[in-house]
């Protein structure tokens, strides 16, 4: 049973992604005994990140349900550290978001497929008001953030922006959510290499997000052919 499940994963996935995956697991392993080898939490969450991050690059529902979980581990990580900003976020943003777009990936499937969403391409209408809406979030949280003595301000109040498009992208079926989010990763990048001058266990989170960056943009890449695919159908 175990070795005809591995078997219908390899051919779900194709040899890029089977290759992306190993050797980000790989590298965020090493990273833990190098690094920090004390905070399983940290090491479960990456591992659980970077797989809902390969699936989430086919389109797969799976991914956001992955997203939920890591979203509830890396806010208890970042309230460890005083990362206020990045604690709220993942708590009260990304894991509802995240929920929120599992539901509307399920009911999105592209030709009845549960494994694929149908991709959406925003009207300009609709990327003005994304905007507009991203603007005053960061307006409000900024102040939130401020009043919670965050860590990083200003960093963390990006990295509330990033986190925002990428969310709302990702419920839409947009497939610029992956590029949001590779643009949050780079802001998460900044605010662990500050973190890691006062504690380098925190450095494994550091090379976390530089896995997530890469895979992040991956998913862009493929949600781009995906998009392609689908509508070269119609």
């Amino acid at each position: 049973m175990l070795r005809e499940k591995i078997k219908t994963l390899s051919c779900y996935f194709t040899k890029t992604e089977i290759l992306l995956w190993c050797i980000s697991v790989t590298l965020i392993i090493i990273s833990f005994l190098i690094f920090d080898r004390e905070s399983i939490l940290t090491l479960t969450a990456s591992l659980i990140g970077v797989t809902s991050l390969i699936f989430n690059a086919k389109g797969n529902p799976l991914g956001q349900l992955l997203m939920i979980l890591f979203s509830v581990l890396y806010g208890i990580i970042s309230f460890a550290f005083a990362y206020y900003g990045e604690m709220i976020t993942y708590l009260g943003m990304t894991a509802p978001m995240a929920a929120f777009a599992l539901f509307s990936w399920l009911k999105n499937p592209y030709n009845g497929n549960k494994s694929e969403v149908k991709v959406n391409r925003l009207k300009t209408k609709e990327f003005v008001f994304m905007t507009a809406l991203t603007a005053i979030i960061t307006f409000v949280f900024f102040h939130i953030l401020a009043a919670f003595h965050t860590a990083s301000l200003i960093p963390s109040t990006i990295s509330v922006t990033t986190s925002f498009l990428a969310v709302y992208l990702t419920f839409r079926r947009s497939a610029f959510f992956a590029a949001a989010y590779a643009a949050n990763d780079v802001i998460l990048i900044i605010l662990w290499i500050l973190a890691a001058r006062s504690n380098t266990a925190y450095l494994s989170v550091v090379v976390c997000f530089l896995i997530f960056l890469v895979n992040d943009i991956y998913g862009f890449i493929s949600w781009s052919k995906i998009q392609k695919r689908q509508e070269s159908a119609l």
